[in-house]
């Protein structure tokens, strides 16, 4: 039996509102024919599920257009890295997928490491309101971050540009290498991605916290992320 707060604060008019950001393809990518899926794709399809409710998932193509929508009460959940910026207003459950953030530089560039970026005069591609972009304009301390609308934009406006890096998750920037583009050869952070919800919605976050930790040993999320073509070892422990 679901607590009635709980369907109340996550699904007040019997459908759960599912924020789902296409900026971060290892999660959410587009179906053949348009359509949403991926791992968390498969999570909100589960939450909705049991909860007994319909499910209508509200697509983003950028993490900060996810968190700004908050305000207007577009969704009742979302897949969201846990960062202390946002965690004034949202409530996260532990991490379902650990990912990393790195940098791709051109093949004869001469950086092999972040810490060479980190220097004045250097020009750094982030998708604005990213997970990494919040986490690098809080380290960063020489180096410029130039803000994309999103992170597949801040790669194509690190080449268009000419810029000296662009940062974003290690599993799609590595689908960027070719002979002209490579990865450095470390991380700047590990992103932890997790289920979110307003913060004034305690019951729905205990009930959310619980759910991601069934769902991991249930193996629906190695499941959703093999099915999107991405490795079950991303899955956080």
């Amino acid at each position: 039996m679901i607590d009635p707060a709980v369907l109340q604060q996550l699904a007040p008019d019997g459908v759960l509102r599912a924020a789902i950001n296409f900026g971060n393809p290892v999660l959410a990518q587009r179906g053949a024919g348009g359509e949403p899926q991926g791992v968390s794709v498969a999570l909100a399809k589960a939450l909705a599920e049991e909860l007994g409710v319909e499910l209508a998932l509200i697509t983003f193509e950028a993490a900060g257009k996810v968190f700004a929508a908050l305000a207007e009460d577009a969704w009742r959940v979302a897949f969201l890295a846990i960062e202390p910026v946002r965690e004034q207003e949202i409530a996260f459950s532990a991490p379902y997928v650990a990912i990393k953030g790195t940098y791709l530089v051109a093949t004869d560039s001469p950086f092999t490491h972040i810490a060479q970026l980190d220097a004045a005069g250097r020009r750094i591609a982030v998708g604005q309101g990213a997970a990494y972009d919040l986490y690098l304009s809080r380290t960063v301390a020489h180096a410029e971050l130039v803000r994309a609308p999103t992170s597949a934009a801040a790669v194509d406006w690190f080449i268009a540009q000419g810029l000296d890096a662009a940062a974003g998750v290690r599993d799609f920037l590595r689908t960027r290498v070719s002979a002209q583009w490579r990865l450095v050869e470390d991380d700047f952070m590990t992103i932890r991605q997790a289920m979110a919800v307003p913060v004034a919605h305690a019951a729905a976050a205990a009930f959310v916290r619980s759910f991601v930790e069934r769902q991991k040993e249930k193996g629906v999320v190695k499941r959703g992320l093999e099915a999107s073509g991405q490795s079950a070892e991303l899955q956080a422990t």
